[in-house]
Order: C-alpha cells, then sequence, then structure tokens
C-alpha cells in the first residue's frame, strides 16, 4: 500500500471569517446542471500531470461494528468501512444510501477529462480522470461530484489551486491534506480554525441543515435543470453525520425531499446535493481495498469500473485509511 501524499506547500491553513454579513446565498430559480455555453476564466493553458510527493499517516484505532438497519459493504483490516440501506420514502421514491464510516475512511477529489477546466493547474496522477495508481490498491468506493462548473452552482478547488472561485454560503465537501472531509456550509461551517484545505467542492445551497431539510426544498427549481423538465429525476446527495460519517444518498427515480430526508434519517446534520440526471448519478463500491468496483445504485447507467475507465466529470474516491 502506497501512503498518501504530501500537497504542495502552496496549501495555506484557513480560518472562519470574522464577518457574517454575506454567508448565505439566495438560490433563485433553475441552477443549469452544465447547459450553460459560459467560459471559465481559469482555462489558460494545458494541463500538467505530475506524480505526487508522499507522506505518513499514522493508523486510526478506530474499530466498527455492524449496526441494525445497515448493511455492511466494505471492510478494511475486519472493519466495517462502508455500510448501506435501502429506505422508501413519503413519496414512495426508493433511495439508496451508503455511509463512508469516521477512521476506516479518507477521500480524494478528481477532475474529469473535459470537466471542469484545469488550465494551467497541476493535476497529480490521483487527482485525474481515472483512478490512480497510488489509490487503486486502497479504494473501496467512488461516487459522482457535481454540476458541470458553468453552471455557476460553486466554486472548486484541487490541492490547494482554486480552479473555481469559491463561494461563501454554498454546500461544500471540504477535504483536508490527510484525507479527512467534511460537509458544511463555506464560510459558516467550513473550513474549520487552522485545517489544512487541500480540496473543495461546492453545490447550490445546502440540501440539510441543522439536522432539518433546507427551506427551499419544495422548490424544484432550486435543484437544478432536469432531464425532460421533470421533478422525479436521477438524483445524488452528501451529508455528514454527529459522528464523522460521510453519508452518500442517491436515487434514479426522486425528487430533493427526497434525498434529504433520506440523509436525515441515516444521521445526517448538514448535506449537499451533487449531480443530478441518469447520466451523471453513479456510485461503486468494493468489498476489500483494491477490490473490483461493483454498481452501487439500483438503476445507474454507468458501470462499476467507470472511473477506473476514466470520466469525464469530477468524482470523488474513497479509500482506506490504513
Amino acid at each position: 500500500m502506497t501512503p498518501p501524499r504530501a500537497l504542495p506547500s502552496r496549501i495555506h491553513a484557513f480560518r472562519l471569517p470574522t464577518t457574517w454579513a454575506a454567508l448565505f446565498l439566495i438560490v433563485s430559480g433553475a441552477v443549469s446542471a452544465g447547459c450553460s455555453t459560459m467560459s471559465h476564466s481559469s482555462v489558460q493553458s494545458p494541463t500538467t500531470t505530475e506524480a505526487a510527493p508522499t507522506t505518513t499517516i499514522p493508523p486510526t484505532t478506530t474499530t466498527t461494528t455492524e449496526q441494525p438497519g445497515w448493511t455492511p459493504v466494505s471492510t478494511v483490516n475486519g472493519a466495517i468501512a462502508v455500510d448501506t440501506q435501502s429506505v422508501t420514502e413519503a413519496t414512495g421514491h426508493v433511495v439508496t444510501v451508503f455511509r463512508f464510516r469516521a477512521g476506516q475512511t479518507r477521500f480524494g477529489l478528481h477532475v474529469g477529462s473535459s470537466d471542469p477546466p484545469t488550465g494551467a493547474a497541476t493535476v497529480f496522477r490521483d487527482n485525474g480522470s481515472s483512478i490512480g495508481p497510488d489509490e487503486a490498491s486502497i479504494l473501496i468506493a467512488a461516487f459522482n461530484g457535481g454540476f458541470k462548473a458553468n453552471s455557476g452552482a460553486g466554486g472548486f478547488e484541487l490541492n490547494g489551486q482554486v480552479l473555481i472561485p469559491l463561494v461563501v454560503g454554498t454546500a461544500s465537501l471540504v477535504i483536508d491534506t490527510s484525507g479527512l472531509a467534511r460537509v458544511g456550509v463555506w464560510g459558516r461551517d467550513l473550513p474549520v480554525p487552522d485545517e489544512q484545505v487541500s480540496s473543495v467542492r461546492q453545490n447550490l445551497a445546502p440540501l440539510v441543515v441543522a439536522g432539518q431539510p433546507a427551506a427551499q426544498i419544495a422548490n424544484i427549481g432550486a435543484w437544478g435543470s432536469t432531464l425532460g423538465g421533470g421533478a422525479v429525476v436521477a438524483r445524488s446527495s452528501l451529508g455528514e453525520d454527529a459522528a464523522g460519517n460521510l453519508v452518500y444518498a442517491a436515487s434514479m427515480g426522486a425528487v430533493p425531499g427526497d434525498l434529504a430526508n433520506a440523509l436525515i434519517g441515516a444521521g445526517v446534520v448538514s448535506g449537499m446535493q451533487l449531480d443530478i440526471n441518469p447520466q451523471w448519478v453513479q456510485l461503486a463500491t468494493a468489498p476489500t481495498p483494491g477490490a473490483p468496483l461493483v454498481a452501487g445504485i439500483p438503476g445507474q447507467n454507468r458501470p462499476g469500473n467507470q472511473y477506473q475507465v476514466g470520466w469525464t466529470r469530477d468524482f470523488v474516491t474513497v479509500l482506506a485509511a490504513h
């Protein structure tokens, strides 16, 4: 197993802002999931791909046990690292939920082959459009990112390099230099004081706030443009529970409230919507680190090995922590 890399020295410590006057965005109208032709000024020159330096992360001592209502999916050194449940919401829509156990997992953000634009940024082999060589032997899951870069849904940072400016008040997945990940609102919950931020993936306003659905949860247009204009489409989401576990919830046919309720039912206190529409929603898991990936969302369009073959859009890898 290859230990995770150390991030370049340009990564700096973030502190919470001292003013709260601009902490919330009002999402109005439909936010496109990728239809806009707006370009981004960060595209300046071809991307450079390099091998990353390495460092050592001390092993954790966290243990996990099977919990009623959850089915183990992946184990790391005999401990449950990923488990799952399927829930039927009041609408009748079925949502599949995966939980990535804190202490057993760490995370990596990848760019796709065509989105987001990387410009002159340095993209390490383990952050590119396919699973990298240092990740292959410790990979236990991977899942889709958010809307296309030109949708205006939020910013994107990769290994300390801001590809799209980060937006205060936007729901964010934040990954630090050790691979620890959190979900919250940029400028309010995140980054935590003195956190060494590595990568950030933002997408829209928060879906779950303080363990409750967002106030605009019933406003379908606030959660992106859908294929055919319908409310019930493929949707995905990500949240964090009080124990620090990350929770992914998705369905090939759901409304935003279904995802929020599924996340809350799994204990999530802060959550965000990820990508929508059937061509983009996908998750895959492996029973043990490095084993073949299998598709995890019933009816998903993409095969389990899509991220190993390579993908056009950004995605997140889930790795064994030790």
